[in-house]
């Protein structure tokens, strides 16, 4: 039979469609076999809420629990009802062990939790409708992730280009060229709008993103003082900026930023909507690449200021900069309305979640 495993997300899957191949013991002998409509848990994990009803039949791993229907019941009532906030409160309180790494909820605890339940007809209609509404999910979901591929090509299009391909000539600058470095302190600590500088996020004060604000002691008298349409470069890598996130600052109010990065002021007549998108972008990685080092850090780029100031930059005609960043601006636009739809429908599946599951 085929073998299943016990996602936090997903419920009860194949395990060929998770790992796309069976790691498990060859002796099988000790493995319980689930049929479809049967609950089953990791027991180790049921306070994070691992668990699902199987779709189809299989056997699963002797460290999983299987619970069988006694009564009839509604298969996708249950699967999100045992997801349920309060119901995973149950399981937490009922799990044992001495930490979360080894509470662990067995069959005679979870045997006694009591639950109240609406008639079948009850069940079923509460089940078509959050089916309904993961399917819409999941179709928001997948538009999400289409435009962020849409945007990534768009970009490599534009910013990929040979100088001089389709008849568009290009510029090729280094970054000090074109820019010099911010120098003015916050000395008289006047200003309090603490920045950070976030790869997903771009510039964005410290307290939105953290929910408080971490500069050390307070104390930011060495900070950078940015306004706007100043850039900054942050040399901490991460998977969406894997050198280093360089964003525009685009908010009214002064702000100031670790002396840890390095902050930029335009000197040349160049669209910053453009160089904005040029900075996200992976045109200038290859130099970085090529000439930067790891540092102390493993997370961190270590580059001294003139190997900064070459990084490369390439610019089309005034016309084509407010072209491409317009395009851009609206393929974000779209993106940033449907991820807000998609984050609203998640809201209210879980809403509902919460009412419905008392």
């Amino acid at each position: 039979m085929e073998l299943l495993s016990v996602t936090m997300n997903d419920g009860v899957m194949p395990r060929s469609e998770i790992e796309g191949k069976d790691n498990s013991s060859e002796d099988k002998s000790n493995y319980k076999v689930v049929l479809t409509g049967d609950m089953v848990y990791n027991s180790m994990r049921m306070w994070q809420g691992a668990n699902g009803i199987s779709p189809c039949n299989g056997i699963v791993s002797p460290a999983y629990t299987v619970l069988m229907p006694k009564i009839p019941i509604s298969n996708g009532y249950f699967a999100a009802f045992f997801k349920s906030p309060n119901l995973i409160n149950e399981f937490r309180k009922n799990s044992q062990g001495m930490t979360s790494d080894t509470w662990n909820l067995k069959y005679p605890q979870i045997e006694t939790i009591k639950v109240c339940i609406p008639a079948l007809s009850e069940q079923n209609r509460v089940a078509d409708m959050l089916r309904t509404l993961e399917r819409r999910i999941a179709k928001q979901a997948q538009l999400v992730d289409n435009l962020k591929k849409y945007k990534r090509g768009v970009m490599q299009r534009i910013f990929r280009q040979l100088p001089s391909q389709n008849g568009t000539e290009w510029t090729c600058v280094r970054l000090g060229d074109i820019f010099k470095k911010v120098s003015r302190r916050n000395t008289d600590g006047v200003i309090n709008n603490v920045i950070t500088n976030s790869a997903e996020y771009g510039l964005i004060p410290q307290r939105d993103f953290f929910d408080k604000d971490i500069a050390v002691d307070g104390n930011t008298a060495n900070y950078y003082v940015i306004e706007n349409g100043n850039f900054v470069y942050n040399p901490r890598k991460s998977n969406s900026a894997p050198y280093g996130p360089f964003n525009r600052y685009t908010l009214s109010e002064q702000g100031i930023i670790s002396p840890l990065y390095t902050c930029l002021v335009l000197q040349a007549d160049i669209s910053p909507s453009y160089l904005a998108w040029y900075f996200k972008s992976d045109a200038w990685y290859r130099y970085i690449y090529d000439n930067g080092s790891q540092g102390v850090r493993h997370d961190r780029v270590s580059m001294t200021d003139d190997l900064l100031m070459g990084i490369p930059v390439m610019y089309p005609s005034h016309v084509k900069q407010l072209l491409y960043a317009d395009i851009l601006d609206m393929v974000e636009a779209r993106l940033q309305a449907t991820q807000k739809t998609l984050d609203l429908l998640s809201k209210t599946r879980d809403g509902y979640m919460r009412q419905l599951f008392i």
